[in-house]
């Protein structure tokens, strides 16, 4: 049962990504999605924490809910989703990007998750080959 609710959650990010966020292997991972090993207590918590849901929800004991998380900026209360705000606490590594968020805080926060999986997704998409950025210099 867990292993289902772990793959449900995991959606259409890879075993690596969140076995690397929660501290494991992916083998180990896939360990736990496949049923062939079970978490303990500790590694529990960090996977219902990862996922933003209760150690309940995870075991099945209780339905997991479409909720949003509710976070505070600027004093305003922003609704995000799980996966906006896993992407919003690795952007707050990077402070300089959250310089201005006193005037409409909502809308910069959305523009910025936006801009990020835009950036994301086009340097997946970039496979040209730039050599070593200088090119050829003409007298």
């Amino acid at each position: 049962m867990i292993g289902d609710r772990m793959k449900q959650l995991r959606g259409n990010r890879t075993q690596e990504d969140i076995a690397s966020l929660i501290g494991v292997s992916r083998a180990r991972y896939s360990h736990y999605e496949n049923g062939r090993s079970e978490p303990d207590l500790v590694m529990l918590e960090k996977i219902a924490d990862c996922y933003g849901v209760t150690i309940d929800e995870l075991l099945g004991r209780t339905n997991i809910s479409e909720r949003t998380n509710t976070i505070i900026v600027a004093g305003q209360e922003i609704n995000l989703s799980i996966e906006e705000l896993q992407l919003f606490e690795e952007l707050k590594k990077h402070p300089v990007l959250f310089h201005d968020l006193a005037t409409d805080p909502e809308r910069k926060i959305k523009e910025l998750l936006k801009l990020y999986e835009m950036k994301k997704m086009l340097l997946e998409e970039d496979t040209t080959d730039y050599g070593d950025g200088f090119g050829e210099l003409k007298d």
